[in-house]
């Protein structure tokens, strides 16, 4: 799996709140298996939009798209309790 290069702001966003470190080590696993047990990856409602989200962790999320079978894009991290 292969992930777009992410935008400016999500990377921002990632430094601001301490979690780039984290978010980089749950791409890694992403790009191995993108549905592997521990990032809880999901397909978020409504399901007729076909977007998705994985783990950062236990309070961010990763929410992304499929572009192709093989690639996706981060649209967003964000607190998942907000």
């Amino acid at each position: 799996m292969t992930i777009s290069p992410l935008h400016a702001e999500i990377r921002r966003y990632l430094s601001a709140h301490n979690i780039l470190k984290k978010f980089e080590k749950q791409t890694i696993l992403f790009e191995k298996n993108p549905f592997h047990p521990s990032l809880e990856t999901e397909l978020l409602e409504p399901k007729r939009m076909k977007v998705w989200s994985f783990r950062v962790d236990k309070k961010y999320r990763a929410i992304f798209i499929f572009l192709s079978r093989d690639t996706v894009e981060i649209l967003d991290v964000n607190n998942h309790y907000q």
